[in-house]
């Protein structure tokens, strides 16, 4: 949550977060003098948190079009995809970051012709190419999840 004045709001970042972030964000080298970056970045955010219409953006981030713009541009642009990873590397370097690997077994019901037996296998029903112990149905699953402290 970030305290503006005695304002709490909670869909921004907080200064910390925008210190990470701000290094990464394109500068307009040339034009008209543009929103503040932190404005419009927060405004993404709020939009991206609570899900609402662009048209429905608090006026504190400025006009909606232009937080429209700026976000479509920087999508466009690929800027949020490169940003992910290298605060994550950041992240990870400094120790901040715990990697959690769950794995989870999960039996998934197949239809019954789901396991037919044609050409491509064996009386048996299994593939030449794969192992005895593979079986329809059973599935792992591996989910990283990664948690960055702040």
């Amino acid at each position: 949550m970030v305290d503006h004045g005695g304002v709490i709001r909670r869909h921004e970042l907080t200064d910390h977060e925008w210190q990470l972030l701000a290094p990464l964000i394109p500068r307009a080298a040339t034009g008209r003098p543009r929103i503040a970056d932190q404005q419009v970045i927060n405004g993404m955010v709020y939009k991206i948190r609570t899900g609402v219409s662009w048209r429905d953006l608090p006026e504190r981030y400025g006009p909606w079009q232009t937080v429209y713009t700026r976000y479509r541009r920087y999508a466009l642009d690929g800027v949020f995809t490169r940003a992910l990873p290298q605060i994550q590397a950041q992240a990870d370097e400094a120790g901040d970051i715990d990697w959690l690997v769950q794995i989870d077994s999960t039996i998934v019901r197949a239809h019954q012709h789901a396991a037919a037996t044609g050409p491509s296998t064996d009386k048996g029903g299994h593939r030449p190419d794969e192992p005895d112990d593979h079986a329809l149905g059973g599935c792992v699953q591996l989910t990283a999840l990664s948690h960055i402290r702040w």
